[in-house]
């Protein structure tokens, strides 16, 4: 992709902009032992980041739905004690969403966070000036790594798959920006590992998001 095609960037939220793993993982934490089930490894759970809440909790409840949907409704219930007082935003991510709002990109979120908390995060962490819109777990699109939700965005915004990049730092983010024809840029610093982007075959991988800025 030449740097005069890229006209907008379509950004994941947690893991990519902001660091919200530790909130997350202490608030699963808290939401198995509230349900006293046993709690799975930080791994196990880590992995899960990304997905939509409900398929989150199927994976660690081992597919029993029962489960899975109590644990939706106590970590919503958690959230605002737990994971909102550990969510940061990453080194060089709101200077770096400014520099590119500069350069007159258009910027999104494609997001698996429900609606509410994503506006929470946003507000209170003051990234909210820099996007357009968003799609978001809340507005019942097939989940990553289904295209939709770009797909979605392509649409609302009016631009063709070749004018944007998408950025995430996990399989599931790559593999929908690809499958939607856009360029991806994997970030190495998330929840998934190097050699884990590299077999969802990126377009770019990037180790700091400042390192954007050279792409477009």
């Amino acid at each position: 992709m030449k740097p005069s095609q890229v006209k907008a960037i379509f950004f994941d939220f947690d893991g990519t902009l902001v660091d919200s793993a530790p909130g997350i993982l202490k608030t699963m934490e808290q939401t198995f032992r509230e349900m006293n089930l046993p709690i799975p490894s930080r791994d196990a759970m880590r992995q899960t980041i990304g997905l939509p809440l409900q398929k989150s909790m199927q994976i660690l409840c081992h597919g029993n739905d029962e489960d899975a949907s109590e644990a939706v409704s106590t970590y919503r219930m958690l959230f605002p004690q737990y994971e909102m007082n550990f969510i940061s935003v990453f080194p060089g991510a709101a200077n770096t969403l400014q520099q590119l709002s500069g350069k007159g990109l258009r910027l999104a979120i494609v997001t698996s966070r429900d609606t509410t908390s994503l506006h929470l995060v946003m507000d209170k962490r003051g990234l909210a000036p820099y996007f357009e819109t968003m799609t978001t777990g809340a507005d019942g699109y097939e989940p990553k790594p289904s295209p939709a939700m770009v797909l979605a965005l392509l649409d609302r915004m009016q631009l063709s798959a070749e004018d944007v990049m998408v950025v995430g730092d996990t399989t599931f983010d790559i593999e929908m920006g690809n499958r939607a024809g856009c360029t991806t840029v994997a970030v190495t610093y998330g929840n998934h590992t190097r050699e884990q982007l590299e077999s969802a075959h990126p377009t770019y991988i990037i180790d700091k998001i400042e390192d954007l800025l050279p792409l477009v």
